[in-house]
């Protein structure tokens, strides 16, 4: 998935530096995505830009439209089978490693928020907590975010019976009642510990203590 909106010739004039994250490493459904987003030297800065969990629906939304329309954005994703397959964490590289080979452009430098870096031919860099002050992982955070809610709320037209569009695949008491009476659905991580329980029917106790939670 590739929008490249700004002026090809951007692409001549500029060193490129590349921020890369990801979203959906939690939850119990659902692809984990990863963004990668070049933002251009040479336009303004885009304004109120944060770590995508600082920011409402709505915030992310509008920023979201502003950097596509001023930056280069990349995506990548790993499905379900994937992430069963390889495990959540080499599953969330090759997401990240596919976001950065499909930007138009060669790429001098990644920035890669946590304290792991996928294998790409440029020099990258981990920066934990990159979200919360690298402008370039900010954007691509949003970005990140933005897709795999989208992505989600899909799913939940698809597989009703597990609120999917509110609680975007995490656990919650909604999720779980839903685990427990429907089984898991073609997008569930078979992997992960609750939608294993799920399938030998024994986590009617992980149902109470979320219930729990949630009511303190």
């Amino acid at each position: 998935m590739l929008t490249a909106t700004s002026p090809r010739r951007f692409a001549k004039a500029n060193r490129y530096i590349a921020g890369v994250d990801e979203a959906g490493r939690g939850p119990l459904a659902g692809p984990v995505v990863a963004a990668a987003v070049i933002l251009p030297r040479r336009f303004a800065p885009i304004e109120d830009l944060r770590d995508s969990k600082a920011l409402t629906h709505e915030q992310r939304t509008g920023l979201a439209r502003k950097i596509r329309a001023r930056a280069y954005v990349a995506v990548g994703i790993a499905e379900p089978e994937e992430i069963d397959r390889l495990n959540i964490l080499h599953a969330s590289m090759a997401a990240m490693q596919r976001a950065v080979l499909s930007l138009p452009c060669e790429i001098e430098r990644c920035y890669i928020d946590g304290n792991r870096k996928p294998d790409l031919p440029c020099r990258a860099t981990a920066l934990v907590g990159g979200d919360t002050f690298e402008p370039t992982i900010m954007a691509a955070s949003i970005i990140a975010k933005t897709v795999r809610d989208e992505l989600m709320r899909q799913a939940d037209a698809r597989f009703p019976g597990y609120d999917l569009a509110s609680n975007k695949g995490y656990g919650c008491p909604a999720h779980y009642a839903g685990l427990r009476t429907l089984g898991p659905s073609p997008i569930h991580r078979l992997s992960f510990t609750p939608v294993q329980m799920a399938l030998q029917g024994s986590f009617d106790d992980l149902i109470e203590a979320a219930s729990e939670t949630a009511e303190d």
